[in-house]
């Protein structure tokens, strides 16, 4: 499956804006039947398109006040032996393979400025790993999935 129709469209737009909903709820706001949309659900969840379903969570609510982008220059062939090693710490939200200036970007999370000094040492302590620039982020204006 590579191409969404229409139907597919508003079946992953009603989702993408609220993983909640039911097939019912779903149909009465496409306009089709309950059978036609957990078909086609179900087709965009065995093709992969849909990979999951989430909860969105207030962060700062929780105490994490502190969201930054690092990034991080590795050395050339280490990338992934890298990306591995951060990928599974607590406070990674993101890891991304980018091109420019570094070579990983990493989206973070942090309760206290303590943890995140911690964290940015503990990458520079990784083999391999030839710099790191952290930049703090003061404001999310837009934070989702895009709708198709």
């Amino acid at each position: 499956m590579s191409a969404l129709d229409d139907l597919d469209r508003k079946i992953v737009n009603a989702l993408i804006a609220n993983s909640r909903l039911s097939y019912r709820q779903i149909s009465r706001k496409i306009g089709v039947s309950v059978v036609t949309v957990m078909k086609r659900a179900r087709k965009l969840e065995k093709s992969g398109i849909i990979k999951g379903y989430t909860a969105t969570l207030d962060y700062e609510k929780l105490g994490y006040d502190l969201q930054v982008i690092i990034d991080v220059r590795v050395s050339k062939g280490k990338l992934f032996d890298v990306e591995n090693m951060i990928a599974n710490r607590a406070n990674v939200v993101t890891v991304y393979d980018v091109t420019g200036s570094s070579d990983v970007l990493l989206v973070c999370r942090f309760k206290t400025r303590k943890q995140l000094d911690d964290f940015v040492k503990y990458i520079q302590t990784i083999p391999n790993v030839i710099r790191t620039h952290t930049r703090l982020i003061l404001n999310t204006i837009k934070e989702g999935a895009a709708t198709v």
